[in-house]
């Protein structure tokens, strides 16, 4: 993550190219005012996500998980 600082004339002629930027990279923008910094420019961050879903895509289940029978992985010693 990489800050920046720049004067408030530059942000004002550039502020849309410079808030993309902002969202794209997840840079922040520091911005002055006769070289006193006055704000911050940040991404804003993703919700939290709920791990229902989360492996979707990626995890495959090849069998039931509901019933496992692990008889036949066992030995039954007499």
């Amino acid at each position: 993550m990489k800050e920046s600082s720049l004067a408030i004339s530059e942000f004002k002629a550039k502020c849309l190219r410079l808030l993309d930027e902002v969202e794209r990279h997840g840079n922040h923008l520091v911005i002055t005012k006769h070289g006193r910094p006055i704000a911050r420019v940040t991404p804003v961050s993703d919700s939290v996500r709920t791990l229902r879903g989360s492996w979707k895509g990626i995890v495959k289940g090849t069998s039931d998980i509901v019933y496992l029978d692990l008889s036949s992985e066992w030995e039954a010693t007499q």
